[in-house]
């Protein structure tokens, strides 16, 4: 099990919410894996359309 901290929460959910216009409520709704998940794939479209690196670097 993993403990996300404070600080990466808030990453997370502004990630998410901003490319994919969840609200804070459905983000939160999420298992921290799928979190995770959602923000690791987000970086890797990114990179693949416009090279653009993000918080979620891997």
């Amino acid at each position: 099990m993993t403990v996300t901290s404070r600080e990466e929460l808030f990453q997370e959910v502004s990630f998410i919410g901003y490319y994919f216009h969840w609200t804070e409520e459905q983000i939160l709704r999420l298992p921290g894996l799928s979190r995770r998940r959602y923000c690791k794939e987000i970086n890797r479209i990114n990179r693949k359309v416009n090279g653009e690196n993000n918080v979620f670097s891997i």
